[in-house]
């Protein structure tokens, strides 16, 4: 045991079980983690795991009903996003987890948010979000972009950044040639990406990413914003290796609706109220059930001194809209 309060406890194996799936949603989103960092992690995913069992002790039926209701919307968006049903689970098995065990702690963290806005009292009506919207225009001002199937083989170690030798960059442009060719022969380049791709955060997805100018490699961006519909590109060299891109929708320059954003800025304005309420009111939590963590080197220390914030585990991503 590693934590405790009055009627929980928290195991060192669930703490373990915690930091593996915090690591890999680190490296999922392309964040590297070192060993000297391992122990803030652990200290994190600790008082994530304790905020998240006293919230809950707080949950009502109609929490519980709201989180699960939630989870299952947000498991079902997830599924239908994901390129493929192999893709989905390509995804999970990237962060470590079971269908099961996404769901169950979706619905944690969504039941805990259910319970926090009735507790905290938060409710975004119509018209703050709607005055939300009119107040901050340029937030919805969407550039051009484009929609692309992406493969990256990569040239250095994914475990330390490291660069490899010349002769390991020629054995993988070798690799990238293979690829490009099987591509322009007609296979599905989802299917290639899933089987090659050495990029994270799109190869479940059959390599699909979508950005505008001035968020990816100045090489990617000048090829991609070239390229015609289902046109695949030649090789393109940047520091993380060869990649390959294949165009798939330009979407011009446009200005999101307020119907097609009031969702998403709801949720935004109450993350952001929760967040302001969230260190007092969980404080309030804690005294009442005498937390203790029973490990001196997993006290709290200041997070600000490792450059850490790591999503908790079981964390719904936020949602978009609000900044």
């Amino acid at each position: 045991m590693v934590a405790r309060g009055k009627g929980w406890e928290i195991t060192r194996g669930e703490l373990d079980k915690g930091v593996t799936a915090a690591l890999a949603q680190a490296a999922a989103r392309g964040r590297r983690v070192t060993t000297a960092q391992v122990p803030e992690v652990e200290r994190q995913v600790l008082e994530q795991l304790i905020n998240l069992r006293l919230v809950l002790a707080r949950a009502t039926r109609a929490d519980r009903e709201a989180g699960k209701a939630a989870a299952n919307k947000r498991y079902a968006t997830a599924r239908a996003n994901a390129a493929s049903e192999e893709a989905f689970k390509l995804q999970l098995k990237f962060l470590v987890t079971t269908p099961e065990e996404l769901l169950a702690k979706w619905t944690d963290a969504l039941t805990s948010e259910a319970v926090m806005k009735r507790e905290l009292k938060i409710a975004i009506s119509d018209a703050e979000a709607r005055k939300y919207y009119n107040e901050n225009p340029k937030q919805f001002d969407l550039p051009e972009q484009v929609r692309a199937s992406h493969i990256l083989i990569a040239t250095s170690d994914p475990r330390t950044g490291a660069g490899l030798s010349d002769e390991e960059k020629a054995g993988k442009r070798k690799k990238a040639e293979a690829v490009l060719q099987q591509a322009r022969a007609g296979e599905d380049f989802g299917k290639l990406a899933l089987a090659f791709s050495n990029d994270a955060g799109s190869r479940a997805r059959g390599g699909e990413v979508r950005f505008a100018r001035g968020e990816m490699p100045a090489e990617i961006e000048a090829v991609a914003f070239s390229l015609k519909t289902n046109q695949i590109s030649d090789l393109i060299t940047t520091t993380n290796g060869y990649h390959i891109i294949k165009l798939i929708q330009k979407i011009p320059a446009r200005k999101l609706k307020y119907a097609d954003a009031a969702a998403d800025i709801k949720n935004g304005l109450t993350q952001a109220a929760i967040e302001e309420q969230f260190p007092a009111y969980v404080a309030r939590l804690r005294d009442a059930a005498n937390v203790e963590i029973l490990e001196e080197q997993l006290q709290p220390q200041d997070p600000a001194r490792t450059g850490l914030s790591l999503p908790g585990p079981g964390a719904p991503p936020k949602p978009a809209g609000v900044k």
